[in-house]
């Protein structure tokens, strides 16, 4: 095999469809294909991006912890409320203050408790990974293919839902396919005489180690240390790797990297790095961390949902790398894929979007399956796998049904025409595929996902209340008939809560403290406006302490709904005190 392969055209005696008319569309320039992409980017990451809560636990935590720097000025440690969060490197928290700041400036009202501005450096990460992907993919495959394989990545589940979350994942893996795409290129022509490679490639690689490193630290050198080892190991030096100019590089990634560490070093006297490595990363390669434990594998079953639509198809791509393992290109590949997938499946604390930057590698080994023919309805199997792609648009369509009616007494109404159009269309990608259209089939799963994510983020989610605990409680507070009421919480702790109450809300451990915070014990604004929230485990015991303390509380709401975090249901009620 060459190490470009051609993607082929739709099979003779097939009327020419949408899918082909848009992939012919998406060859006539990489302008075209870029646009193309960035209107699925739109489509798929866009809706829900404000409307959907902060999503516990992480997310909020991130969020918040962006704006306390805003309210404290200090742009070098990192706090989520009094606790130092000496877990992640400065980057995401420095893009998130950056766009919350720039919001307020240009007059957004509750710019600071506006979820979806935080989520803005996700969303645009997200959208660099898939063009950066492309850009990647071009030195596997010709325009045509490079487009598919990179919209087959941007249309995957957790691809999606990392765009709309206020985290480091989206930005990271833009980082990691930036640094990939470098790599890629300098060993494909290692055996070249053509020097070093251009500077915009060089670069390229280079700032997404370095911007990589601020965001989560060590995360993408180990992407592109593993592969790069190991293709080294196997070509029997690593001279290759002179193409990306280190002497320049190293020196540019020091000069990113290294003020902010130094001053995080100074400022914590050097316990970032103790709760960093010794803490955080430790926790998660001895045991699972905050309850993130999977056994080995646990990726692997997962993957058929994460990489949705595309995963039955990588799926039927394996045999096709197994054999093609030597050949350059494929060797990078599986070099990207394999190492850290088995490393990551081998730590016990897990989550889905760990392995999100091996992704790019997998869509465009896929791609590459296709182009060489491997992707064929007549092996055996081949069939019952594809059909897995018509499992989740018609698994969330019952799923979400039934989570509505459950918690919500109703059913997602207005987005169910689009639910049961995901559906079609993927029933449609399976039945491509069975005719010997693969390449159909792929594009068919591509617009799957463009109707699934707007159905459930834009149309469905907004109406399903139960899942909004945090908001509901925040807007009695907002009812309250006082500006700036002291807020407490017994029994609920959610980080969601946090955000949108404010960084002073008290974190309560009895009933007991829950009566004395309404009564005001102790505190100099005795005669101020108080809230406290009180979630169902602790009734009890706060009604008995409010009838010790002679207090009758005054119950101006009551939420009842879907902990995400717990995975249980909750329920709070609101008692004040207003003079």
């Amino acid at each position: 095999m060459t190490e470009r392969a051609t993607v082929p055209p739709p099979a003779r005696g097939h009327a020419v469809a949408f899918p082909d008319t848009l992939l012919a569309a998406a060859t006539r320039s990489h302008a075209w294909a870029c646009a193309l992409l960035i209107a699925l980017c739109l489509v798929c990451f866009l809706p829900g991006l404000a409307s959907l809560q902060p999503m516990d636990r992480d997310e909020p935590r991130f969020a918040q912890a962006s704006k306390q720097m805003l309210e404290t000025g200090d742009l070098v440690d990192i706090r989520f409320q009094a606790e130092a969060r000496h877990k992640k490197p400065v980057g995401i928290y420095w893009a998130q203050a950056a766009v919350v700041g720039a919001a307020e400036a240009l007059g957004v009202p509750d710019a600071r408790t506006t979820i979806g501005l935080y989520r803005i450096p996700s969303l645009l990460g997200a959208i660099g990974a898939l063009l950066l992907t492309y850009w990647s993919a071009l030195v596997f495959l010709p325009r045509r293919g490079a487009f598919l394989a990179a919209a087959l990545f941007g249309a995957c589940v957790v691809l999606s839902a990392e765009a709309r979350l206020a985290k480091t994942d989206a930005l990271l893996c833009a980082c990691a396919v930036a640094s990939f795409g470098g790599l890629a290129r300098a060993w494909l022509r290692r055996d070249r005489a053509s020097g070093p490679l251009d500077t915009a490639t060089v670069l390229t690689f280079w700032l997404g180690l370095a911007l990589g490193i601020l965001i989560k630290g060590p995360m993408v050198p180990l992407f592109c240390g593993l592969p790069a080892l190991i293709l080294s190991v196997r070509s029997g030096s690593g001279r290759w790797l002179g193409a990306l100019r280190p002497g320049l590089g190293l020196p540019l990634t020091l000069l990113i990297v290294a003020p902010w560490f130094a001053a995080i070093t100074w400022k914590s006297g050097g316990a970032f790095y103790g709760e960093a490595v010794g803490h955080d990363m430790l926790s998660k390669v001895q045991g699972g961390s905050e309850k993130h434990f999977a056994p080995p594998g646990a990726y692997l079953v997962a993957f058929f949902g994460t990489f949705w639509p595309g995963a039955a198809f990588a799926a039927l791509s394996a045999p096709f790398a197994w054999g093609y393992r030597r050949e350059p290109a494929i060797a990078f590949l599986l070099a990207w894929i394999v190492p850290t997938w088995i490393l990551f499946e081998i730590v016990p604390t897990k989550l889905p979007h760990y392995v999100l930057p091996l992704m790019p590698a997998i869509a465009i080994l896929t791609v590459r399956a296709l182009a060489a023919g491997a992707l064929h309805p007549e092996r055996r199997g081949a069939r019952l796998t594809a059909g897995l792609v018509v499992l989740i648009p018609v698994g969330l369509t019952l799923g979400l049904s039934a989570f509505a009616f459950a918690y919500d007494r109703t059913l997602p109404l207005a987005g169910l025409p689009l639910l049961l159009g995901a559906s079609a269309v993927a029933a449609l990608a399976w039945h491509a595929f069975s005719r010997g259209l693969p390449e159909r089939a792929l594009v068919l799963g591509i617009l799957a996902s463009m109707l699934l994510s707007p159905a459930v983020f834009g149309l469905t989610q907004p109406v399903m209340a139960a899942l909004k605990v945090s908001p509901r409680l925040a807007a009695i507070r907002d009812r309250l008939p006082c500006p700036h009421p002291r807020v407490a919480s017994l029994g609920y702790r959610e980080p969601s809560f946090v955000f949108l109450i404010g960084t002073d809300l008290a974190m309560l451990g009895t009933g007991t403290e829950a009566a004395a915070f309404l009564k005001g014990e102790g505190a100099p604004d005795t005669g101020a406006c108080r809230l406290v929230y009180v979630e169902g485990r602790f009734a009890a015991a706060f009604d008995d302490a409010a009838r010790a303390a002679g207090l009758v509380p005054n119950r101006v709401g009551a939420v009842s709904g879907f902990n995400i975090n717990g995975g249980r249901r909750v329920d709070l009620s609101a008692y004040a005190v207003t003079p």
